[in-house]
């Protein structure tokens, strides 16, 4: 019977809402584990998967797995759970909940071979780039999750498409035992014995951008899903779960400045860190070489936002451009000498931005170059410097990319432990209430470590199912 004011009333084991990888992942562990799931999604199903479906790649230790039974091969030093662990916590200031990120690090290899094993997903080996320093795995989006979602089927998961939640509701013992959620047909109310969230974040809602990155930031492009904009995690909220994190970070990638304003993917320009930087006023304003790319792309992608209309321009010239991979829609300027080159890619100021270059090319004195490497060509005698990858941009033909920030996902979310359990605000778990992924908050600080939050979402929303399942057998 359904519940008075709701057009149907459904009841399973498990309700998860979201279905990106924190949300498959929990579906298909859930399913394998014999419970009844339903996978609550707000997108159409041609649009689903969250900001999974535009997303690429796994960080994932290359030693103390087995991957090699599945074919893996990693082209690449040696890289650990321990070393994982480290890259979280100095990508994020050390802000990072020590817990949470030692659980990620020390799961990741399994949680991969268990997506490889019971998923089928068919992963690329082979870097999209230079310059990856670590162990990745890649992959295409929406091939990815149009894979989970069948092997999630198979096991017998059903998905409810165009099925946005808006509400979480608790029983007399405080646990929570039900979803209340819109639908095309009307308000919809799905009973459960344990819910997990893993909805995503707020990165797509113009509103929240503006509440809490600043009053331009409606602006900036979201690379990803137009579904991911917080309802889920106000609902959380209003049944007590602790919202930490950092609310005022986001994971802010540098795009193409042509990509669309949503729902755009990559669009990246990798390889910047080979050439420099100039804003629309034709000055120079971060260290392009400060580090890998995988510890920069997605926080320089602010840093241009920030700038003068938002914009900037990657300048490079033949020797490096081999390098450089772009996936956005626009084609490099290229040109014979840099006046022209900053003039026709359209900088404000192509005077100042060639006079900065030159500045910058009378600084660099370099070694020998080793682009997958922190090679310690450093320019010390300019403003500001460049740390590695210091090479005079001197031999035509020149190339430059117009591009711009775009957001990728927010880092504010609810309170978990490594049960994947949500915390409310008294520091006590919400009985039947989980979490995995762009959900959840403290883990990402000021910056990000690239492929980690796959990783997250797919070894969270593992253990919400398996957590899910013994709170069920209690």
């Amino acid at each position: 019977m359904n519940a008075p004011g709701y057009s149907n009333t459904y009841n399973y084991d498990i309700v998860v809402v979201g279905s990106g990888t924190a949300g498959l992942a929990t579906a298909l562990r859930a399913a394998e584990l014999d419970r009844t799931v339903a996978v609550l999604e707000k997108a159409p199903r041609e649009h689903q998967g969250g900001h999974t479906r535009f997303s690429e790649s796994f960080r994932v230790p290359s030693v103390g797995t087995d991957l090699e039974q599945y074919g893996f091969e990693f082209d690449i030093k040696d890289y650990t759970a321990d070393e994982f662990y480290e890259d979280i916590l100095d990508q994020t200031s050390d802000r990072a909940d020590p817990a949470l990120a030692r659980y990620l690090a020390e799961n990741a290899g399994d949680t991969l071979e268990w997506l490889t094993g019971s998923a089928g997903v068919d992963w690329q080996m082979e870097p999209l780039a230079v310059g990856y320093t670590v162990a990745r795995t890649w992959f295409d989006g929406e091939e990815y999750v149009d894979t989970v979602t069948e092997a999630a089927e198979n096991e017998g998961a059903d998905f409810h498409f165009k099925t946005e939640a808006r509400g979480f509701y608790r029983d007399s013992d405080g646990s929570v035992v039900g979803v209340d959620a819109i639908t095309d047909d009307g308000p919809v109310r799905f009973e459960a014995d344990a819910v997990v969230l893993a909805a995503g974040a707020y990165s797509s809602s113009d509103e929240k951008r503006v509440r809490y990155y600043g009053r331009d930031y409606d602006a900036m492009k979201v690379r990803g899903s137009r579904y991911n904009t917080g309802e889920a995690l106000e609902a959380a909220s209003d049944i007590g779960a602790d919202l930490v994190g950092q609310w005022g970070g986001a994971h802010m990638a540098l795009i193409d400045a042509a990509s669309p304003d949503v729902a755009g993917g990559a669009n990246r320009v990798d390889g910047y860190q080979y050439g420099v930087i100039v804003n629309d006023e034709g000055e120079r304003f971060v260290d392009e070489g400060q580090d890998a790319r995988a510890h920069t792309y997605a926080k320089f992608g602010r840093l241009i936002f920030e700038e003068p209309n938002h914009v900037a321009y990657i300048v490079v010239d033949s020797k490096v451009h081999d390098l450089l991979r772009a996936t956005g829609p626009s084609d490099p300027t290229i040109a014979d000498n840099l006046p022209d080159l900053l003039d026709e890619v359209g900088c404000g100021d192509p005077t100042t931005a060639v006079a900065n270059i030159e500045e910058y090319n009378a600084a660099c004195d370099p070694g020998e170059f080793e682009p997958e490497a922190l090679d310690g060509n450093e320019a010390t005698s300019v403003t500001p410097p460049k740390t590695n990858w210091a090479l005079p941009i001197d031999e035509p033909p020149y190339y430059a990319y117009a591009v711009t920030g775009g957001i990728t996902f927010s880092f504010g979310g609810v309170r978990t432990n490594t049960d994947a359990e949500v915390i409310d605000s008294r520091g006590e778990t919400i009985p039947g209430l989980y979490a995995a992924g762009n959900s959840t908050g403290g883990l990402f600080f000021d910056n990000y470590p690239g492929g980690t939050g796959q990783m997250n979402a797919a070894v969270y929303g593992k253990t919400a199912a398996e957590s899910a399942n013994e709170f069920i057998q209690k």
